[in-house]
């Protein structure tokens, strides 16, 4: 069961413009540190009782601090739930998405699939797959793919990551221990020739670290912003990583750190 906050959160994202302007928010006051409502709302052309209610919003998922008259940052690295992730770089994910479908084998094949916006997006791109099992920990991509003849998905157990709907813990690391994986497709929050694949969650790094030990194949899908990041926790060392596809959005010296690490890098928007 999603947490009551992100379920509210979830429930009044009702467009991908207003998706659009938390993102923007969050943005500001992180670029600020504070933000009082009259700067909010002349700053995104918006009124102070939209501004106050989207303020609250954002505070009660814990992304911000409300203050009396406006609000101010947290600790940096806080998680955007994936309610408001999905909206970010599309055309680079559709991108990133049909290059990974691509480069899988049109027969048989048995693919893992970790959560995240990117991976949800190459799971959109399996529908005309003929033959392809999918295995994955995301509830989100499970619902995607459940639509598509041509797909089998083995859902892990686990428990339930309210903000990123993804399952975690020692059932799913034993579901991936259990399976032979063709191809492990990993989303990330940061990608970096020191430190490897890198996530916020250290129990979603532990589900994820299992399923990339089981694949003969570990591809990193992910839009220029993550490139040369790094977060909380590794998933996958670069020596793990066969392939990166990202956009022309990513940043050139650490593509090249990345193809010196090993890494084969593809540009989907290149091709």
């Amino acid at each position: 069961m999603v947490a009551p906050a992100a379920e509210s959160l979830i429930a009044r994202v009702t467009s991908g413009r207003r998706a659009q302007r938390l993102l923007a928010i969050l943005d500001l006051i992180s670029e600020r540190g504070t933000i009082s409502l009259a700067d909010l709302s002349e700053a995104l052309d918006i009124s102070a009782a939209t501004a106050r209610r989207d303020l609250s919003d954002l505070a009660d998922q814990n992304l911000i601090l409300r203050t009396h008259g406006g609000a101010s940052a947290l600790e940096q690295g806080r998680e955007i739930p994936v309610a408001l992730r999905d909206t970010r770089f599309q055309e680079a994910k559709r991108a990133i998405a049909k290059a990974m479908v691509r480069r899988l084998p049109a027969e048989r094949h048995v693919v893992a699939l970790s959560g995240g916006t990117t991976t949800a997006s190459v799971a959109r791109a399996l529908a005309n797959h003929r033959d392809i099992a999918v295995v994955t920990n995301s509830l989100s991509i499970a619902g995607l793919l459940s639509g598509y003849a041509g797909v089998r998905v083995v859902m892990t157990g686990g428990f339930l990551r309210p903000q990123s709907l993804e399952l975690v813990g020692a059932l799913a690391e034993s579901t991936f221990n259990a399976v032979n994986v063709g191809t492990a497709i990993l989303g990330a929050d940061g990608i970096s020739a020191t430190s490897g694949v890198t996530t916020h969650d250290e129990t979603e790094a532990r589900t994820n670290r299992a399923m990339v030990a089981k694949a003969q194949r570990t591809v990193v899908v992910a839009d220029g912003s993550k490139i040369g990041g790094v977060a909380l926790a590794q998933m996958a060392e670069i020596e793990q990583v066969e392939m990166l596809i990202t956009d022309s959005s990513a940043d050139p010296d650490e593509l090249d750190r990345l193809r010196a690490a090993g890494v084969k890098v593809v540009i989907a928007d290149d091709e």
